[in-house]
């Protein structure tokens, strides 16, 4: 099993704390193993009794009647008995209706208990969280498995270019890792989608047609890394015979967000150092998942490269945006602890002066100081003029940048 320790290590201070420990994260991306490794912590490292660890997850149906938050309420307190700490882990808790309530109460009623909490749509994200909860909690990102902890998983060479194409091309989702076969691989990843798409689509959202949301999210795969417009959605379906309206094509793709299928990056605009609300552009979670919903074979390699970065970024707790110059964009803002980097990503540029001009010239109306990327498959060191060129997969190994 690979410990997480990059999220235990941040998860680790508040053990004990009152906060609500909230992790959300695309389903099967790790959040119930993360829990397990927490427990084994407590249990192995701080000598906690077993009986002071309440777990229930969800979606195993011995817990159903817990899905009523009265009952969940009652069924916690019963097991409190004595003034130790106890440990309460609910995974995927936004299968309780107004599960708020019950932490909000539970935090509030009694003073001995520590809870965590997962789940896998936008409800637990802080926009999303009741007012109820606000001040409550620290927020957690579980990503899929970031190319560093794929090699460490599966015990595989980083340098050799072979394992970096596995995990571009299949992702980083834990248990594909457990299968060799690419129909095999596919069959899983269809499985985790499928299941997105009747639990947290289906199910919650009320978004019955499922043929659209198909179209709608193999259409921004398609499209990734280029900047959204719903009038360009709408010429696609109707060149499929799907006529729908523009607050049809909003509600679908809120609805990809929701279920933490894509990520919104909203655009920064450099000289006006304000975050605009228009053209964002969309990223896949997880590499993998985009593969089985991509039909399109001449898909650019170098979009494949970029997404890999913005999930890299994020799960290294960047806020990421893309910047609006004022004759064109780069790929990413990064913005962690009052630090700003820049960041280009290019497939190859060794060989093309046109490629390396463009990559590199897209910071030549940027004045400030702060540090420029550009990232990029060559294995030659091209920085220059102040820039800083770095290898794909060194970046994607090393710790920081």
């Amino acid at each position: 099993m690979l410990i997480r320790e990059t999220y235990l290590s941040k998860i680790r201070g508040f053990y004990d704390s009152n906060l609500i420990k909230v992790l959300v994260g695309i389903r099967r991306c790790g959040k119930s193993v993360i829990l397990e490794q927490i427990m084994d912590e407590l249990i192995k490292k701080r000598k906690v009794k077993k009986d002071h660890i309440i777990f229930i997850n969800f979606e195993f149906i011995e817990y159903e009647e817990l899905k009523d938050y009265k009952k969940l309420n009652e069924y916690v307190k019963e097991r409190i008995v004595d003034k130790d700490i106890y440990y309460l882990f609910l995974d995927e808790v936004q299968n309780v209706d107004n599960f708020e309530k019950v932490i909000n109460s539970l935090r509030a009623s009694v003073p001995n208990l520590s809870i965590f909490m997962t789940g896998s749509n936008s409800e637990l994200l802080p926009e999303e969280l009741s007012p109820d909860l606000s001040g409550r909690y620290v927020h957690f990102n579980i990503c899929p498995l970031t190319y560093k902890e794929y090699t460490m998983l599966t015990n595989k060479d980083g340098k050799d270019v072979s394992t970096f194409w596995d995990y571009a091309k299949w992702g980083g989702l834990p248990n594909r890792c457990e299968f060799t076969e690419e129909v095999n691989i596919k069959n899983y990843l269809h499985s985790v989608y499928d299941s997105i798409i009747l639990r947290d689509v289906v199910k919650r959202l009320k978004l019955k047609d499922t043929t659209l949301f198909d179209m709608i999210l193999q259409y921004l795969i398609e499209t990734c890394g280029r900047e959204f417009s719903s009038d360009n959605v709408i010429n696609y379906l109707n060149n499929h015979y799907k006529k729908v309206s523009y607050e049809t094509i909003y509600e679908y793709v809120n609805a990809l967000c929701k279920a933490l299928i894509l990520k919104r990056v909203y655009r920064y605009d450099v000289r006006g150092k304000d975050v605009l609300k228009t053209l964002n552009k969309f990223y896949s979670t997880d590499i993998g998942i985009a593969q089985i919903k991509n039909n399109n074979p001449e898909f650019p390699k170098y979009i494949v490269l970029e997404n890999i970065v913005y999930n890299e970024l994020i799960s290294r707790d960047y806020e990421v945006y893309v910047g609006k110059t004022k004759t064109g964009e780069i790929d990413f803002i990064a913005k962690k602890d009052g630090n700003t980097k820049y960041v280009q990503v290019s497939y190859e540029m060794a060989g093309s002066e046109a490629t390396i001009e463009r990559e590199f010239g897209a910071y030549k109306n940027i004045s400030d100081n702060y540090p420029k990327y550009v990232i990029s498959l060559d294995k030659i060191d091209l920085s220059r003029d102040g820039i800083i060129h770095l290898n794909l997969i060194d970046f994607l190994l090393g710790n920081e940048f």
